[in-house]
């Protein structure tokens, strides 16, 4: 991953994990794929695990999927997330990347 697209320590790191752990605890299987690229311009992430999917709509508790759009919207992307056809779940993200950020540099 280049040098912009580093993770950053804290909450970040903490949802991450959280998103892994929510793939053991709602998927029942202890495995899932991340896969994570970049472009010009935009950094996509996706999870998908082979485990049962949905039943309905959805988990009548809690509000990660919810949760997760907002914060993927508050940050100009878009989030997609649901059972897959061929069973398990899968959630992808799009995000723009940042324009970099110019640091004024003094000179003597």
């Amino acid at each position: 991953m280049p040098p912009s697209l580093t993770l950053n320590r804290g909450t970040d790191n903490s949802r991450r994990v959280m998103a892994l752990t929510n793939v053991v605890r709602h998927a029942g299987t202890g495995r899932c794929r991340v896969a994570i690229d970049y472009g010009d311009g935009e950094l996509s992430v996706e999870v998908v695990d082979d485990g049962r999917g949905t039943t309905g709509n959805g988990s009548a508790h809690g509000f990660g999927i919810i949760g997760m759009r907002e914060r993927v919207g508050l940050l100009g992307g878009h989030l997609s997330a649901g059972p897959r056809p061929e069973g398990g779940f899968r959630v992808a993200a799009r995000l723009p990347r940042p324009a970099p950020v110019g640091v004024p540099v003094e000179t003597r």
